[in-house]
């Protein structure tokens, strides 16, 4: 079997350039097909007084990826959190609208939040090992959590969930080494093991791969198709053509002529936003104009 990092050096010969781009017509925002996992309704978010994210709305399918993209400061990352509350860690951010996973509404009162987020993980843009071994790091969730009955259960999920993230082989004969030691698309997928490890639904990526060499990145995108089978993924990238490999559907943010950030202008099938975009603000973004 070919390791994740063979297969992006394969991939990097077969790339394809990306797709041209032709705007259509403005539309409103396009409802996602498949089971829904994550529903949002009029979502907003505020920092104080001031307001990041407006009324948002949009269904991602479960097992599948979701893209956001658009400028910075667009408010792409600030939705993100919002899955896994992670904003509630701010002081003075607030979250108004629905945001529901399996219908359930997260921002319920009776919804534990450490809970909420061992079922939605989150991977960020540059990679966090803890101060540990590779072993302890993937161990640390299940430990929190209690989810394993002995030291060979908690042995059985460390090594399924570096298989998972495509990285047992290269990292079984050093359990015991430091996470840090690693690489950092090492790293990186040491930090998806730590998240798998828990059995999360949903899986967040904010720029995961930015600080990562081409290899690397390609390496994640090669896991990421492989999560989709298991995860339901939102990843957040300024990579356009990462946008178009790894993910089903597109969502595009952007900062209203008057100057208001965090709008939802397009949401749709990623072959479709990146082909024949319905509103010129996309066709411009994902062709390069501006961003």
């Amino acid at each position: 079997m070919l390791s994740q990092a063979e297969k992006a050096m394969s991939r990097m010969e077969t790339i394809t350039p990306p797709r041209p781009q032709v705007a259509v017509s403005a539309s409103a925002t396009r409802a996602a097909s498949g089971q829904v996992k994550v529903h949002a309704k009029d979502v907003s978010v505020y920092y104080g007084d001031k307001q990041a994210l407006f009324d948002v709305s949009l269904d991602m399918p479960e097992k599948s990826v979701t893209a956001l993209i658009g400028p910075s400061g667009c408010g792409k990352s600030t939705f993100l959190r919002s899955i896994n509350r992670m904003n509630d860690t701010i002081p003075g951010c607030r979250v108004t609208g629905r945001i529901a996973i399996d219908g359930d509404d997260i921002n319920d009162r009776s919804v534990d939040a450490t809970l909420l987020r061992a079922q939605v993980g989150m991977v960020f843009q540059k990679p966090n090992p803890f101060p540990k071994s590779i072993y302890d790091n993937v161990a640390y969730g299940v430990r929190l959590h209690g989810l394993a009955s002995g030291r060979k259960e908690l042995d059985q999920i460390v090594e399924s969930s570096l298989h998972k993230a495509g990285l047992w082989d290269e990292v079984k004969d050093r359990l015991a080494a430091p996470g840090m030691s690693l690489s950092g698309g090492q790293q990186q997928r040491l930090v998806i093991a730590r998240a798998i490890a828990v059995s999360p639904e949903i899986i967040l990526m904010d720029e995961p791969c930015s600080a990562l060499d081409p290899i690397s990145t390609l390496a994640i995108e090669d896991l990421i198709e492989d999560l989709k089978t298991q995860y339901t993924i939102v990843i957040v990238t300024h990579n356009m053509q990462q946008a178009s490999r790894v993910s089903d559907r597109t969502a595009f943010f952007n900062i209203e002529g008057t100057g208001k950030p965090g709008k939802l202008i397009e949401y749709d099938d990623t072959t479709k936003m990146f082909s024949m975009p319905s509103v010129k603000a996309t066709e411009d973004y994902v062709s390069g104009k501006f961003g």
